[in-house]
């Protein structure tokens, strides 16, 4: 908020501007969920509009060492997350268009790339030991999330994204693009739809945008500084904004138990029709937005896994897997109530931790699943469900926590052969 308020300082707002613009970047959907979540899109986004702040700062003084404190933020900005070498190549497009075409030139942009590639090394190096792991991930994305992103809808929440904030990344836009005071950052306003068309032709995620509203919102601000002049409207309109934002604060934050969240989103479709935030990465639409529906469940199913943990006398020659990270991440977090141990996995960060081996080799394990693979069944001569997530709502309904016991074979020598296979793979 203190970033998005002096960007609009710097873009020539007056502090009524600043004050608005934190206003807007408060009362925005985008900020309220995003900032709630414990993932890298709220990283990403304080990282975009640093960087962008700092451009600003350079225009306004043209002073070298702004170059060097943006090439270290954009290192860290690609550690975080690849999507931040969209903003950087849309900046090197556009720039070579606008009298700053001479920075390129410059000894401390050379030497900002030079710390930029630096930080990012480190990344790259193990990128190309395991065989650009990146590809792999982005062709599953593409195949199982991305393929079901359509244009019309990707405007759409352009606009939903924001809420009242539409007011001013709408307005700010504007103000980028055609208004003769703001000519010096025009290139930021084509800097903005470079990205927003990019990432709608790439068929991105909506929310994959994000990192250049705070940038509109702060030059919203400062193009209604510039209309509203009568001191009564300059009070009511940001009290305005906040007001109508109320009635949406569910969208962006869960402010309501589950029962009372489904009778909200249930109540916004029967009176507009639109089933809002509730679109799931593969396309479906379920009672609750994605994000709220992967909050519930994870109790009950690390209670059922606890029973199922609890009914196997030897311990030591047991273990539980989770086939995805929230599995594994509810067994590994919730499950140190219970004393379980930590769950093993092949999904995401669980890689790094799983066991070449297992000593005493493995006689039950406790298998967390939709349903037990070939492999599995091939392995265990009896497999017994304990239980399943019986919530609907949640995003893991009807995952089902299965009990594997007597392996035909040794199961170290099935696992050695599974891991082989998983490094194969990388």
């Amino acid at each position: 908020m203190i970033l998005v308020s002096s960007i609009a300082k710097e873009l020539g707002g007056s502090a009524y501007a600043s004050l608005l613009a934190a206003v807007g970047l408060m009362i925005s959907v985008f900020f309220m969920r995003t900032f709630s979540l414990f993932m890298p899109v709220f990283v990403e986004i304080f990282l975009w509009t640093l960087c962008i702040y700092l451009v600003i700062k350079y225009i306004n003084t043209d002073d070298g060492e702004f170059l060097l404190f943006i090439g270290i933020v954009a290192g860290f900005a690609m550690l975080n997350k690849y999507l931040a070498a969209l903003l950087f190549t849309g900046l090197a497009l556009i720039i070579p268009f606008t009298p700053y075409r001479s920075v390129f030139k410059k000894k401390m942009f050379l030497a900002g790339l030079g710390l930029a590639f630096i930080i990012f090394l480190p990344n790259l190096i193990w990128q190309v030991s395991m065989g650009f792991p990146v590809t792999g991930h982005m062709s599953e994305l593409y195949s199982t999330q991305l393929v079901h992103m359509d244009a019309p809808l990707f405007l759409k929440e352009q606009l939903i994204m924001p809420f009242m904030g539409s007011v001013l990344t709408v307005g700010g836009l504007i103000f980028l693009l055609f208004r003769k005071r703001a000519v010096t950052f025009r290139f930021l306003g084509l800097l903005s739809l470079f990205v927003i068309f990019s990432l709608m032709f790439l068929k991105g995620k909506s929310y994959y945008t994000l990192g250049v509203y705070p940038l509109l919102i702060a030059a919203g601000a400062v193009a209604y500084d510039n209309m509203l002049k009568r001191k009564a409207v300059r009070i009511i309109f940001p009290i305005l904004l906040v007001v109508l934002t109320i009635p949406a604060l569910p969208i962006g934050l869960p402010v309501f138990g589950k029962e009372e969240m489904i009778k909200y989103f249930k109540g916004m479709e029967k009176s507009t029709g639109m089933t809002t935030g509730r679109r799931f990465e593969d396309g479906s639409i379920h009672s609750l937005p994605q994000d709220y529906a992967d909050m519930i469940g994870w109790e009950e199913l690390t209670a059922v896994a606890n029973k199922a943990y609890q009914s196997v006398a030897d311990k030591k020659s047991c273990f539980i897997y989770g086939e995805n990270y929230g599995q594994a991440g509810a067994i590994t977090v919730i499950g140190k109530k219970y004393g379980l141990p930590e769950a093993v996995c092949f999904s995401e960060s669980f890689r790094y931790w799983y066991p070449d081996t297992f000593s005493p080799d493995i006689k039950t394990m406790i298998y967390i699943n939709r349903k037990p693979g070939g492999d599995i069944q091939a392995l265990f001569r009896k497999i017994t469900v304990a239980g399943r997530i019986t919530d609907p709502d949640a995003r893991e309904y009807g995952t089902t926590v299965y009990i594997c016991q007597d392996p035909v074979v040794s199961f170290n020598s099935f696992w050695i052969e599974r891991v082989k296979g998983l490094r194969k793979s990388k």
